[in-house]
């Protein structure tokens, strides 16, 4: 005599035992609700790069946009444009850098996976 194939035995479920893809859903589900409270942290940041020793600063949001540029008029000088050039594209890498900064800080965590996965 065969016994009947159970297919909640292949889970843990059924008589005796809890079912760990219950528990791996709620896992996913808690990280999906975690890296949308990230992203909306991200996206709500104020962010700002600066260059020369504050002389130009670029600020802008989580999510790419640039909101605002702060030049110092002692670094305009219409004989030196390259220096000025110089200064803005510095303060939007500092911009980049700070914002992937931020990016790692708050996704980091999560970037891991589930635990037991990968």
């Amino acid at each position: 005599m065969t016994d009947a194939f159970d297919p909640s035995a292949l889970f843990g479920g059924g008589a005796g035992g809890d079912n760990p893809m219950a528990g791996l859903l709620a896992q996913v589900q808690q990280m999906q609700t975690q890296v949308e409270s990230a992203q909306e942290e991200i996206a709500a940041a104020e962010v700002t790069g600066s260059a020369g020793n504050g002389l130009v600063t670029v600020s802008g949001n989580g999510t790419g946009d640039i909101t605002a540029v702060t030049i110092s008029p002692e670094v305009v000088d219409p004989d030196d444009v390259e220096t000025l050039q110089d200064l803005i594209i510095g303060a939007l890498a500092d911009l980049a850098a700070r914002r992937d900064a931020l990016v790692s800080e708050k996704m980091g965590p999560l970037g891991g996976g589930l635990p037991g996965l990968g």
